[in-house]
């Protein structure tokens, strides 16, 4: 397996799409929720312009920074999955959401490829000068939880939110 993530560029569009097709063909929620928050049909510029928070538009929104990029795997030319690194948390974040969201499209998973994305994901974050690093899942997600776990999360607490049991993982970068 060799994965890389990539930021957003006009020539992923139609990786994107595919990816994005897949994803909505299953009717389940398409996460990380940065790569959904726009449409990748319309305007694509406009597309890739929601997937940063800057620093301006965090404080004038009152946001935190981000980055989103997708988990290129190089042998096959698809893409995997997304993650989005906020580069601080808020008091919303810190409860539920943490440093990183990460999905993996779901003809890609039970391969591996979540533990990757996120130890690459990890990389990014000590770039970004973190030491530590919040990740959340939904207590019933036992595989988000085992990646999570595979990359060193230590699990803090379990918190209700919106009658969700959602689980709070530390790693120590």
């Amino acid at each position: 397996m060799k994965l890389k993530l990539v930021k957003d560029s006009a020539a992923l569009r139609p990786l994107i799409l595919e990816m994005m097709d897949e994803w909505m063909a299953t009717g389940e929620t398409i996460i990380p929720y940065a790569i959904r928050k726009a449409d990748p049909r319309g305007d694509f510029a406009a597309y890739l312009e929601s997937l940063e928070v800057s620093e301006a538009q965090a404080a004038k929104e009152g946001l935190v920074p981000d980055s989103t990029f997708f988990c290129l795997d190089e042998e096959s030319g698809r893409l995997v999955g997304a993650v989005n690194i906020r580069h601080r948390l808020n008091d919303a974040l810190l409860l539920n959401g943490g440093h990183i969201g990460d999905g993996v499209r779901p003809l890609a998973r039970g391969k591996g490829y979540g533990t990757a994305m996120i130890a690459l994901a990890l990389e990014e974050c000590r770039a970004l000068g973190l030491d530590r690093v919040l990740m959340v899942c939904d207590k019933t997600n036992a595989a988000s939880a085992r990646t999570i776990q595979k990359n060193g999360g230590v699990l803090e607490n379990e918190v209700a939110v919106d009658g969700v049991t959602e689980q709070r993982y530390w790693i120590k970068l």
